[in-house]
């Protein structure tokens, strides 16, 4: 579905360099730190910014042949896009409808209703998880094959967020050949989404793993001085000096678990694994 192969772009401060694949079928996250390459790798994607090196296909295509009636077939949502705010969602409708051969006003205005969105309210007035809302709902209401969503549940509290996960969901399991791209910062959202997660660090994929691999296998040991020094450090991928002696990252659990049986071994999540592979050190 999508297929990005040694991207690069440059600029003063920061330089990008990310190859990752979405494949069919499947929902794909990419985490990381604000500033990290994100929403740049995002764009690059979506052909808002250009490469200055690597290839992008997407969709079976490379993203210089792609055009208007290709992109019909995506689905997306930018943290610095969306509609005019003086424009209601009922204006949306036509304008949708006019952009879109396959707009599903019917359903469009069903997601509308339920999510509790005002048909007649200009979006300038709208609060930042209404806003996101109608983001969402107009991403996955033209039949799209691919949703590449940057940070589509920010603003939204906790029943908010469910809601339009478990549209994603639905999005998904309509059409086995659709596939989602999505960044989060809430680590919660992607856990229970993704199929797997690729981690960017400075504008380079540091981790890339199946979610299900990682909530199973990885942890982090928490070890003192003499356990640090007697440790078998094989499957060591991070550590991190503490008070109390050193943090570990793993991605062998069972094997320390069967190993060290005196250890804290504390279940990996997306949250620890980014804050360990960020600030933990090499061995």
């Amino acid at each position: 579905m999508l297929r990005i192969e040694h991207l690069t772009k440059n600029y003063k401060s920061f330089s990008l360099d990310c190859t990752m694949e979405v494949k069919p079928g499947c929902v794909t996250g990419l985490i990381g730190q604000n500033g990290a390459g994100k929403s740049t790798t995002f764009k690059a994607a979506l052909g808002l910014v250009r490469p200055d090196g690597g290839t992008i296909r997407i969709l079976g295509r490379d993203i210089r042949d792609f055009g208007a009636k290709d992109r019909q077939k995506l689905g997306v949502v930018l943290s610095d896009s969306g509609f005019s705010g003086y424009l209601t969602v009922a204006d949306t409708v036509p304008v949708l409808g006019s952009l879109y051969e396959d707009f599903d006003k019917a359903f469009f205005l069903e997601q509308i209703r339920k999510a509790g969105l005002p048909d007649n309210k200009k979006i300038k007035e709208f609060s930042t998880g209404m806003k996101a809302k109608l983001k969402v709902i107009t991403a996955i209401s033209h039949n799209a094959r691919l949703l590449i969503l940057d940070e589509p549940t920010s603003g939204l509290d906790v029943v908010a967020r469910d809601e339009l996960l478990e549209l994603l969901r639905e999005f998904m399991e309509k059409d086995e050949d659709r596939s989602i791209l999505i960044s989060s910062h809430i680590s919660g959202d992607l856990e229970t989404l993704c199929d797997d997660v690729y981690m960017i660090h400075e504008g380079r994929i540091v981790l890339h793993e199946d979610t299900d691999v990682l909530l199973s296998d990885y942890a982090v040991l928490k070890v003192d001085e003499r356990q640090y020094d007697t440790l078998d450090k094989q499957y060591i991928l991070r550590c991190r000096k503490e008070s109390f002696g050193y943090s570990c990252l793993t991605n062998q659990k069972r094997y320390y678990l069967e190993n060290y049986p005196k250890l804290a071994v504390i279940k990996g999540t997306i949250d620890e694994v980014i804050t360990m592979m960020i600030r933990g050190a090499a061995l």
